[in-house]
């Protein structure tokens, strides 16, 4: 069960969405967090493969691994978050076509992380309440990824 869900109806397909949120290089472009990064086993979204995540937050700046989980193409895509050695999250996109020929965007997120770093996350990251920050952040990736599926920038 996800910690926070935030959906989006989007007037393209799943498969183009679907190509979209796993171009992990290019989640920069939609998230107001990610900034990108590069894959570093696997070269493409496929379940193993490993990305090293480019965050920032204000002045913070973090890297992070990620780990493909799933990827069923135009269906789901879901990979899991680690800093060094330990979990932070996991974050997943579902698909599902509209009535309307669109699509409907599931972005979930599920707080990984141990008691001691949610303790120590608002004096670090300045964050204090991380659910909240998410959904507002994934508020904003859905309508970024909307605006730009919807302009025909999908590639």
């Amino acid at each position: 069960m996800s910690d926070v869900e935030v959906r989006e109806h989007i007037a393209a397909t799943p498969a183009d969405l679907y190509a979209m949120v796993s171009d992990l290089p290019r989640m920069g472009e939609w998230s107001p967090e990610n900034t990108g990064g590069r894959w570093s086993r696997g070269g493409r979204a496929m379940v193993g493969a490993t990305f090293r995540g480019t965050n920032r937050a204000g002045w913070r700046w973090w890297r992070t691994v990620v780990t493909i989980t799933a990827a069923d193409p135009g269906r789901r895509f879901a990979f899991d978050v680690h800093y060094a050695a330990v979990p932070i999250s996991t974050w997943e996109y579902t698909f599902a076509p509209g009535a309307d020929g669109g699509c409907d965007v599931t972005e979930a997120w599920t707080d990984r992380r141990p008691g001691w770093m949610r303790t120590l996350s608002n004096p670090i990251m300045g964050i204090s309440d991380r659910a909240a920050h998410n959904r507002a952040g994934m508020e904003k990736t859905l309508q970024a990824l909307k605006n730009s599926a919807e302009r025909g920038t999908t590639a």
